[in-house]
């Protein structure tokens, strides 16, 4: 029960069924359903709801107060937990290209916060071969890479591999087609990454392979601001495909389309750390914590 309300003050601080779901990473309908399950638990009502907005009943402002108070009281705890542990006295640089930043770091770094909550993460950003300079330079602890390194006096451990998919608003016209190749990217208009990045040369390298020539609307290096454009522009995108969330795509109206060409755009994020030791307790903990979520993954993964 302590656990969806949590889940209700952040529905109730959210205003919003939509952003809370972004939030959590839970879907609408499963956030819906543990109100559900946590109005029955109490035997009221917390909403009114009106078509779409929810309204706080008298006793869900109670609860709501509740919540707060069980959210601030759990924190203390936490906070006592990690110094009793030593969790006080970590302290991690990291540095992330933007790739990974927008993709694979979030996820870790609320994992890791929540372990440690007093914990003092710092974050340095640049392109790839930057952050590989930044971490045998000592200047960050670790890094998030969104290629695999091969560097003397650092270590490279592959996290995932990913590759490109076609995204689409939902209305296209191409999601009607059966056998959609590269072909079909020659002349649609699309919006694409910034010149300089990694996915530009990617992406380049495979229009030039396939001799295709697309109309290019819009160049940005913000994942988040091409999904919110597709629709608008009535393009198509080449994202990543461990971004592309369902949820995120459900919200925007979009869509994706299966290219079997696009598998040869495969990379591998990868995480790199000093090789000869140094690191941090701090460090040493985030390397081994951010190697554990992963292998995890990958065992759901070749299970499912």
């Amino acid at each position: 029960m302590f656990e969806d309300l949590d889940v209700f003050a952040t529905i109730v601080e959210q205003s919003s069924l939509n952003k809370a779901s972004r939030i959590l990473n839970l879907s609408q309908p499963a956030l819906s359903r543990k109100i559900s399950k946590l109005e029955d638990e109490l035997g009221v009502s917390l909403f009114n709801r009106r078509g779409k907005r929810l309204e706080l009943t008298a006793f869900g402002q109670t609860a709501y107060n509740f919540a707060l108070e069980q959210r601030q009281q759990k924190l203390k705890f936490m906070q006592l937990i990690a110094k009793y542990k030593g969790d006080d006295q970590i302290s991690v640089t990291l540095g992330a290209s933007l790739t990974t930043l927008q993709t694979t770091l979030p996820p870790l770094v609320t994992a890791f916060m929540e372990k440690h909550p007093t914990a003092e993460l710092k974050l340095i950003t640049g392109k790839t071969h930057e952050i590989v300079s930044a971490v045998r330079d000592k200047k960050v602890d670790a890094g998030i890479v969104a290629s695999a390194i091969e560097e003397p006096g650092l270590r490279c451990t592959a996290l995932f591999d990913d590759h490109l998919e076609l995204v689409l608003p939902k209305s296209h016209p191409l999601l009607e087609k059966d056998d959609v190749g590269m072909e079909m990217l020659h002349g649609l208009p699309m919006i694409i990454f910034s010149t300089g990045t990694w996915y530009r040369k990617l992406t380049d390298d495979l229009f030039h392979r396939a001799g295709v020539v697309p109309d290019i609307r819009m160049e940005m290096d913000s994942f988040e601001a091409i999904v919110r454009l597709l629709p608008a522009c009535k393009a198509a995108a080449l994202l990543p495909k461990s971004y592309l969330r369902s949820q995120l795509l459900d919200d925007n109206e979009l869509a994706t389309l299966h290219i079997p060409a696009l598998k040869e755009t495969r990379r591998t994020t990868s995480l790199i750390y000093p090789d000869s030791g140094g690191l941090s307790a701090g460090a040493k903990r985030w390397v081994q914590e951010t190697k554990t979520i992963f292998g995890q993954l990958a065992r759901q993964h070749h299970h499912s």
